[in-house]
């Protein structure tokens, strides 16, 4: 898989998961008919929403990206369906292009977080493993604690 491929996966997945999330919303918010669709959209948006997260710090540190470039990248999750401009402006750059920068044919990695940007990208199947639990784990934190609103009651 290309840092291309990988990238606009997760960009359009968040898109969708957006949609998700809003329409769940509008069921509960404007037609009153039921919250489920918040607790579904919104569970599955919450988990894409980090897999993207972990998608532009990994791409953006194999690719050489600017601290900027990935900061308007993990920005751009924020603002509802702002990662498919996001993603189309990095492919316009041509920074998706090639191979992984941090791949085995790649560049000596730079420091710990190169290193370990390196080791997922070179093991992948390990990575998605520890990757998975690393999600599964934030994200059921993030369900026992509860909405924001909610918290310390």
């Amino acid at each position: 898989m290309t840092p291309k491929s990988f990238f606009k996966f997760f960009a359009i997945a968040e898109t969708v998961t957006w949609s998700l999330l809003i329409l769940g919303m509008i069921l509960k918010y404007v037609t009153h008919t039921t919250e489920v669709g918040v607790r579904i959209g919104g569970g599955i948006h919450g988990f894409v929403f980090i897999c993207f997260v972990i998608a532009v710090i990994g791409v953006g540190t194999s690719q050489q990206w600017s601290k900027r470039r990935i900061a308007i990248g993990l920005g751009s999750a924020i603002i509802p369906y702002a990662t498919i401009p996001f993603e189309r402006s990095v492919e316009k750059t041509g920074s998706l292009e090639g191979d992984w920068g941090l791949g085995r044919d790649g560049r000596t990695p730079q420091g710990w977080f190169e290193e370990l940007t390196a080791w997922c990208i070179r093991s992948p199947w390990s990575a998605i493993g520890l990757g998975l639990i690393f999600v599964i784990l934030v994200f059921s934190g993030l369900l026992l604690a509860g909405p924001p609103g909610e918290w310390g009651k």
